[in-house]
């Protein structure tokens, strides 16, 4: 790989003039991780490649899922062994080869609630879960399932309640901070190459001969637009692919629901626990997930048909997931506890059933009309052989031969040399006098990167210092992001090149001002626009906690749009 290009103000530029003057041979509309694997594929075979995101990166499901990197145990239960297989390989994949830095493992307790017929029913569903992890595992795999006694499952959990269940077994999966992985996703693919852009919407298409040829694209952030001729366009949108497609004209050849998944943080002492829990309920399974100095708990599954770029969490999804862990705990948990709730959309290929949850897990790709290939569904885990799938259907509309895939052999940014790295920790940390705990933050957030992150703080030392109101964070990686990943709103710092504004019972109001200060240099803002972003900023934690406590869906959707949206503030400041 050639040096990771930063993706600041200056290239912003660059890419934009590349757009206007460059012929591509694939145009991948959408920056989540869908799409910034498809980016990444193609890139790596050597097709001429832009992706380009109307919003930020990762701004929709991509930052708001269970930040994990499973099998999908529950799918065993469906018979559905081929996607189990196919996700446990790409997170052994991730975990050993592709992202170490920013994939881990991670312990879940399976308690058991019944005597008798349920260990040897959890017992075989797990066997089956290890040995197809097993089958053909690239490395040690991860330790297989333990059986614990209700002691044995307390000592490992003790906030469980003594006669919620009669045992455990243990066994492991793994996680990652979504936002993070796909935007090193994506620094990934403009590393090999990519033309790779945030806040450019695709307004409309391009057609000749039956067939489209590009689009059309908007710069969220100036209102200017662009003509990006392309050999074939991706549409990797997610839970928009039908609106797109309806852009492009004719027919889809499938269609994609949303579904709707809340999760609640709390801080790690509300919960005296040493590893994560996997819950039965009535309609699905509850996750109850470690996530540093936090807990992850969630997710709902519903139906949701309202705003798609902000889905709104009520107080009912917050009550349901409540309910259903305080049945499992010792000392209950309440509202009181929250420090973060974030709502995100799940892209559901369409079936004859009316539950969500029945839905298909499967990912699917089609080529709806001459020069368009549509790709949906499946879950996070499984983002790169979705990618794979894509290219290869885009192989059969580009003008020249297309190797096949190499995404299996291709660290991402920061992953040569991490573990490294990880063996001069203690270096690291007398070098630049940061405590250690902060150095392994940074190594297991940038990997081999770190070094260049800290780089920014030789002219300023305060930049070592924590950002104040969250200080699991240092000011550098705020400047960092905003001069080398794309980070060009308050929001995108706080919510997805952090994860600050679902860290603190704040969520990130107290950290917006200073942030914005010292970023305003490298983003150009003067006193005004820092004064707009962080009221825009305050503005949206405002509407979503209100909307958390509106009663059903569509009062919270109500409550949460009458935020002003800080892109749609930025257009209106650039036409002004």
């Amino acid at each position: 790989m050639t040096a990771v290009p930063p993706l600041g103000p200056q290239q912003r530029a660059e890419a934009w003039a590349e757009l206007a003057r460059g012929e591509f041979e694939v145009l991948v509309v959408g920056g989540g991780v869908t799409g910034a694997g498809v980016a990444l594929d193609a890139a790596t075979r050597g097709l001429r490649t832009a992706m380009v995101e109307a919003r930020d990166f990762a701004s929709g499901t991509s930052s708001r899922s269970s930040k994990l990197f499973h099998g999908g145990l529950r799918y065993l239960e469906q018979f559905d062994f081929g996607l189990v297989r196919e996700a446990l390989h790409e997170r052994d994949l991730s975990v050993n080869r592709i992202a170490p830095h920013l994939v881990k493992p991670v312990p879940f307790l399976y308690p058991l609630t019944h005597r008798g017929w349920e260990r040897p029913y959890v017992t075989a569903g797990l066997a089956l879960y290890d040995g197809l992890a097993r089958f053909g595992a690239l490395s040690e795999p991860m330790p297989g399932q333990k059986h614990l006694t209700r002691t044995g499952a307390r000592r490992m959990f003790p906030a469980l309640k003594e006669h919620a269940f009669v045992g455990a077994v243990r066994y492991y999966d793994a996680q990652a901070d979504d936002a993070r992985h796909t935007l090193t996703v994506a620094r990934t693919a403009a590393a090999y190459g990519a033309t790779v852009l945030n806040s450019a919407e695709v307004v409309s298409f391009t057609h000749a001969g039956g067939r489209v040829v590009g689009a059309r694209v908007r710069d969220v952030e100036t209102g200017q637009e662009v003509d990006v001729r392309s050999e074939v366009v991706v549409n990797a949108t997610g839970v928009w692919t039908d609106d797109l497609q309806t852009l492009v004209g004719g027919r889809g050849r499938f269609h994609v629901r949303a579904s709707k998944g809340v999760h609640i943080v709390v801080p790690r002492d509300r919960i005296n626990g040493e590893a994560g829990l996997i819950l039965r309920t009535e309609k699905s399974v509850l996750f109850v997930i470690p996530w540093g100095s936090h807990w992850i708990i969630g997710t709902t599954d519903t139906d949701w048909s309202l705003d798609k770029a902000h889905p709104a969490a009520s107080k009912a999804d917050i009550d349901y997931i409540l309910e259903h862990v305080n049945e499992v705990l010792s000392v209950p948990i309440s509202h009181a506890d929250i420090t973060g709730v974030y709502a995100g959309l799940r892209p559901l290929l369409s079936g004859e059933e009316e539950s969500t949850s029945q839905l298909s897990r499967e990912h699917a790709v089609a080529r709806p009309m001459p020069g368009v290939i549509a790709v949906a569904g499946g879950k996070y885990t499984t983002y790169r052989p979705m990618a794979a799938d894509a290219v290869d259907a885009v192989a059969e509309d580009v003008t020249r031969r297309v190797p096949p895939s190499v995404t299996e052999d291709i660290p991402l940014v920061g992953a040569e040399g991490y573990k490294a790295m990880v063996n001069s920790l203690d270096t690291l940390s007398e070098r630049w006098g940061i405590p250690h705990f902060a150095a392994e933050h940074l190594l297991n957030r940038f990997g081999s990167l770190t070094p260049e992150v800290l780089a920014l703080a030789d002219a300023d030392k305060a930049l070592l210092q924590p950002v104040p109101g969250a200080e699991e964070y240092l000011m550098v990686e705020m400047v960092y992001a905003a001069a080398n990943e794309g980070a060009l709103h308050l929001d995108d710092l706080l919510a997805r090149r952090t994860r600050i504004s679902i860290e603190t019972p704040h969520r990130g109001v107290e950290s917006a001002e200073p942030v914005a200060r010292a970023v305003a240099g490298v983003l150009g803002w003067d006193a005004e626009r820092i004064a707009s972003e962080v009221d825009s900023y305050r503005a949206r934690v405002e509407a979503e906690r209100r909307s958390q406590e509106a009663a059903d869906d569509l009062a919270a959707d109500a409550v949460r749009l009458a935020a002003p949206d800080t892109r749609a503030v930025a257009v209106g400041r650039a036409l002004a």
